[in-house]
């Protein structure tokens, strides 16, 4: 993101992250991945996302847009790496900081503090659709990215005109907008599919449901809860009625 646009997105990727480390904290440090991954990808669809960009313990990775860090969590848990985060919500920042332990800065997508080729591979997990400086974060991903380096995306894409209440300060691009973006920053389309953001193993839910129960207790009444709230509300009407489609897509470089 450049900047927040909304409120409602303030509310959602910054105080509700906050948030989310108090409640972690309260119930359990095992429930940090799941609640970390909220609003990211399923466990399925990292997993996907991970074996196609071939992640292994010497890859250096940067997570884009990371929140409060719950999927880089997940990779060096599951794939003994360290991966580095940019996100541009201090409060996110400070979350996965003290959750994760990983080396996190606090950075905008068009803006990375990172030299030239300074990573094998990145993800960026629903951030595309914060922004609407595209091509801006797509070019500083290449940059980032040695010759050779992959990329990973989840993008919520709009495949249809999308009907109101839209969520405030999201843009969604279609299908066609998304592989010109792609196409114009130097990437080349290598695998793609649609994700079940439903395909997370029970115990994983039922962790990532206590976490939004417990921020529910503590601060439901909070004007930040209820605007966040409405957010997640709005997306999911527009991914349930069709018009919206979680994408995944795995990305090579034209110097391949």
């Amino acid at each position: 993101m450049t900047e927040l646009e909304s409120e409602a997105m303030e509310a959602e990727f910054g105080t509700v992250a906050a948030w989310t480390e108090e409640a972690v904290r309260a119930l359990g440090s095992e429930h940090a991945v799941p609640a970390g991954c909220r609003g990211s990808g399923s466990e399925g669809g990292l997993r996907w996302l991970a074996d196609r960009l071939r992640i292994e313990a010497g890859t250096r990775l940067l997570d884009d847009g990371s929140g409060v860090g719950g999927p880089a969590g997940w990779l060096a848990a599951e794939r003994g790496l360290r991966p580095v985060c940019a996100e541009p919500m201090e409060a996110a920042v400070r979350a996965g900081r003290h959750l994760f332990g990983l080396p996190s800065v606090v950075a905008v997508s068009q803006q990375l503090p990172f030299a030239d080729g300074s990573f094998d591979a990145a993800w960026c997990l629903g951030v595309l659709c914060t922004t609407s400086d595209k091509a801006g974060a797509l070019a500083e991903l290449r940059r980032v990215l040695r010759p050779g380096g992959r990329l990973g995306l989840l993008v919520f894409v709009a495949d249809r005109p999308l009907p109101p209440p839209l969520p405030e300060g999201n843009e969604f691009p279609t299908g066609p907008e998304l592989r010109h973006l792609l196409a114009d920053a130097g990437f080349r389309l290598e695998e793609t599919a649609d994700a079940d953001l439903s395909d997370s193993p029970a115990e994983w839910t039922r962790r990532a449901d206590a976490v939004a129960a417990e921020i529910a207790r503590r601060h439901g009444e909070e004007p930040a809860f209820q605007q966040a709230e409405e957010q997640s509300s709005r997306v999911g009407r527009l991914l349930s009625d069709g018009a919206l489609r979680a994408w995944l897509g795995v990305l090579g470089t034209d110097d391949d």
